[in-house]
């Protein structure tokens, strides 16, 4: 029964401490998700703002992971979305590990006293003394021993219902982190592609282009004249003209 006691207490401390979390983020969760993703639509450094205030808060660090940073690309600021999701949902099973050993242990600790218990009543009855008066406390021990069974199967299902409850919130809150985080995501790639045209409307375009061509193709504009060998205009001739003949006259 001490053992028993202890993994009550235990388990009692645990699921105090998760209520009291669950019921300060549900309250507050809604509405933070509502204010951030209407100032992500108007602008983002509101939003950002709105969202390092609430880092209190799960899905606060949650939504402020992505827009602390600067101009990130597109896959980036899903990366960090997904690595905040992680560390956050991580966070919220704490407990858990220590309402699974309760529960597993507890009725197997009753059931040892329960055995302990019947060995120790059934190892006082004699044989002679079977149907006699000196058997009538065997039974009492025998209930007494029970009680520890009894108990184990309490403790166990007390802490199975609030484990299993825990885990119903902590499957919403997946549902909440991906929801919220899908529609960030797709504002900021609104975002990111409304900047990327305006900069390829912008009067600098050629300019940009220009340069990114030369770049591209590893020579500078100077650097195209082809070697011409110099040529003359009229060939030479190796061929030698015959001398003027004598006039015999």
């Amino acid at each position: 029964m001490w053992p028993l006691l202890v993994l009550s207490i235990l388990s009692l401390s645990t699921i105090i401490d998760r209520l009291w979390f669950w019921t300060n983020l549900l309250i507050k969760e809604k509405q933070t998700v509502a204010r951030v993703l209407e100032a992500a639509r108007r602008d983002w450094s509101i939003a950002t703002e709105m969202a390092r205030r609430t880092l209190k808060q799960p899905i606060g660090r949650f939504l402020y992971a992505p827009l602390r940073l600067q101009n990130p690309e597109p896959e980036v600021f899903k990366l960090a979305l997904e690595a905040a999701a992680d560390d956050e949902l991580a966070s919220m099973r704490k407990g858990d590990k220590l309402l699974e050993g309760v529960i597993a242990l507890a009725p197997m600790l009753g059931l040892l006293g329960t055995v302990l218990g019947l060995i120790g009543s059934l190892g006082s009855i004699r044989l002679g003394d079977l149907g006699t008066s000196s058997t009538a406390g065997v039974t009492v021990g025998i209930g007494e021993a029970l009680i520890s069974t009894a108990a184990g199967l309490v403790v166990a299902i007390f802490s199975l219902v609030f484990y299993r409850l825990f885990q119903s919130l902590l499957f919403n809150q997946i549902k909440i982190f991906r929801k919220a985080g899908n529609e960030l995501e797709l504002l900021y790639r609104q975002y990111w592609q409304q900047v990327f045209l305006n900069n390829y409307n912008s009067p600098d375009k050629d300019t940009y282009f220009a340069a990114s061509r030369v770049e591209n193709s590893g020579k500078t504009p100077g650097t195209l004249e082809l070697d011409k060998k110099p040529t003359d205009s009229a060939p030479e001739t190796d061929v030698e003209q015959p001398p003027d003949r004598p006039n015999n006259m």
